[in-house]
C-alpha cells in the first residue's frame, strides 16, 4: 500500500509540474524592470541633482554619545534564564551578563573607531540623501590590472563585515594572489544603515538601493565593475544586474536566491527521490522539506516583524543598548552555525572576537538607525516575489554555497536554470551567513577564481 501511495504522489506531482510548466511556457520572460529614478530626501525634489561632490569624512563619535551609552549600560535590567536553555530561547541572559561587563569595562570604542578609520571614508549626495562608503585602492599594482569591485553588506551587518577580506583583495601579493587579483574596493553603507543617511520617504527597497549604488560607481568613474554580496547585498546585487546589466562585469554571491521552473513539483518529487531533482552533494541542503521548513520558521520570526511593523520594535532597540546587542548578536550566533543553539555562549567566539561583534552593534547604536535598517524589509519583502518573478539575471554569475548558511541553498542543477550565465558554483567547506567576516580567505579565493574565469571569457569574446 505504501508503494502505491508513493507512486501515486509522484505521478500527481509530475502531472502538476508538467501542466504548470506548459502554462509558464506560454509566457515569455518579462523585460527587466526599468532603471527609474527616485528622491528620498526631505520635502520635494528641487531642480538638478544637487551637490554631486565626493567628500572625505572621518568617523568621530562625540563623547556625549559614549557617555550616554555607559549610563544606559550601567542601568541595564537583565532577567533569569531558563535552566539549560543555552541559546534555544534566544540570547542567553547569563552570557549577556558577560557581554555587558566586557562592553562596560574592556571594550574601547576609540580604539575600534581608529580601526574603522584605517580605510578612507566618504559621503556623496545621491537621490536626496548622503550615501556613505569606504574606498580602498590597491598600491604597487599597475592600473590596467585593477578591477573595480562593489561589495554590499546585509542585515544585521555593516561595512565591518568586509574589513578582514579587503586587504586580501587590494593587496593580493601579500595574500597568496597575483597582480591579476587586485581590486579597487568600494563598500557602501545601505541607506538607513551604518553611516549613510536614512531615506525620508516610503518605498526604498532593493531596486532603489541598486540604482543608488550604480550611480555611486559611475560617479567614481566606473561604468564596468564586479559586484559581491550576501544577504541584502545579494538581493541588491541581483537587482543591479537586472536594471543595469551593461555595467556589471560579474555578480558573485554567497547567498543565492531564486526558484527554478517546476519548483513545487521538484520539491514534491525530491521528498521521495531527492537525486531525481538535485545532485547528491546538494540533497542535505534541501531535504527533508519538513526539517528545513522547521529550521527556517525558527529563524525568520524577525523577518515577519520587520516586514510588517518595523518601527514598533525600533523604539525598544533604539533605546536599549543591551536589547540591541541581544537582537543583533543572536543572529551572529545561529546564522553562523545552527549547532550554536546548544552552546552556553552561542558559539560567538568561534569565528569572531568580542570587539568586532560589539563594533558592529556600535555602528547601529551611535547612528541610531536600527529602525531604519529594519524598514528595508518592509519596503522589500511584501512585494519581493511579485517584483522578481520571471526576471532572469544574464550577467556572468558566481555562487559560493557556504556550509552553514541557514537560508536554503540553491542546488547546482537549479542554479544553472536560474542563472543561465553561471560561470562558477562552489560548495565551500566552512562558513555561514557572514562569510566575509567568518572565512575571509575562503571567500576571497572563491571570488578570485570566479573573476579569473570571467576575465578569460572576456578575452575570448
Amino acid at each position: 500500500m505504501g508503494l502505491k501511495v508513493t507512486v501515486g504522489v509522484l505521478l500527481v506531482a509530475i502531472v502538476i509540474g508538467t501542466f504548470v510548466g506548459k502554462m509558464l511556457m506560454l509566457h515569455s520572460t518579462p523585460e527587466p524592470p526599468e532603471y527609474g529614478d527616485g528622491w528620498w530626501g526631505r520635502g520635494e525634489k528641487g531642480e538638478g541633482e544637487g551637490d554631486t561632490s565626493i567628500r572625505q569624512v572621518h568617523i568621530n563619535v562625540p563623547d556625549s554619545i559614549l557617555q550616554d551609552l555607559q549610563m544606559r549600560l550601567s542601568r541595564s535590567r537583565l532577567f533569569e534564564p531558563l535552566e539549560d536553555a543555552k541559546f534555544n530561547y534566544g540570547f542567553n541572559p547569563n552570557y549577556m551578563q558577560k557581554v555587558l561587563e566586557y562592553w562596560m569595562n574592556n571594550y574601547d570604542w576609540k580604539k575600534e573607531q581608529a580601526k574603522l578609520n584605517q580605510f578612507d571614508h566618504f559621503k556623496t549626495f545621491i537621490e536626496g540623501i548622503d550615501v556613505h562608503f569606504i574606498h580602498i585602492k590597491p598600491k604597487g599594482v599597475a592600473a590596467e590590472k585593477v578591477k573595480p569591485l562593489l561589495m554590499i553588506h546585509g542585515w544585521p551587518g555593516s561595512i565591518i563585515e568586509f574589513y578582514k577580506i579587503i586587504p586580501m583583495l587590494t593587496d593580493p601579493l601579500s595574500h597568496g594572489g597575483t597582480e591579476d587579483d587586485a581590486f579597487e574596493v568600494i563598500c557602501p553603507s545601505i541607506p538607513g544603515y551604518g553611516f549613510s543617511e536614512a531615506p525620508h520617504k516610503q518605498g526604498f527597497g532593493i531596486f532603489a538601493a541598486a540604482r543608488v549604488f550604480d550611480k555611486l560607481m559611475v560617479r567614481l568613474g566606473h561604468d564596468k565593475f564586479y559586484v559581491q554580496g550576501g544577504d541584502w547585498g545579494s538581493a541588491i546585487g541581483n537587482s543591479l544586474s537586472l536594471i543595469q546589466p551593461s555595467h556589471v562585469l560579474g555578480y558573485h554571491t554567497n547567498m543565492p536566491t531564486g526558484q527554478p521552473p517546476f519548483h513545487i513539483a521538484k520539491m514534491i518529487i525530491g521528498s521521495f527521490i531527492p537525486t531525481l531533482v538535485v545532485d547528491e552533494e546538494d540533497v542535505d541542503g534541501v531535504f527533508p522539506i519538513s526539517e528545513k521548513f522547521a529550521a527556517l520558521l525558527r529563524e525568520t520570526g524577525y523577518m515577519h516583524l520587520q516586514s510588517t511593523k518595523p518601527d514598533t520594535p525600533g523604539f525598544a532597540l533604539n533605546d536599549s543598548p543591551v536589547g540591541l546587542a541581544a537582537y543583533i548578536l543572536e543572529k551572529f550566533s545561529t546564522w553562523t552555525n545552527p549547532e550554536n543553539l546548544d552552546l552556553e555562549n552561542g558559539g560567538l567566539d568561534r569565528k569572531f572576537t568580542m570587539d568586532e561583534l560589539l563594533t558592529n552593534v556600535m555602528i547601529y547604536w551611535v547612528n541610531g538607525n536600527i529602525a531604519s535598517s529594519m524598514r528595508f524589509y518592509k519596503e522589500t519583502i511584501p512585494t519581493l516575489l511579485s517584483e522578481m518573478k520571471g526576471y532572469v539575471v544574464t550577467v556572468p554569475t558566481g555562487i559560493a554555497i557556504m556550509k552553514n548558511e541557514f537560508f536554503q541553498p540553491v542546488p547546482h542543477t537549479w542554479a544553472k536554470q536560474i542563472f543561465p550565465n553561471l560561470v562558477s558554483y562552489s560548495r565551500l567547506p566552512d562558513g555561514g551567513h557572514f562569510a566575509a567576516m567568518e572565512v575571509p580567505t575562503l571567500l576571497a579565493e572563491d571570488f578570485r577564481q570566479f573573476v579569473r574565469k570571467v576575465e578569460e571569457k572576456i578575452k575570448e569574446a
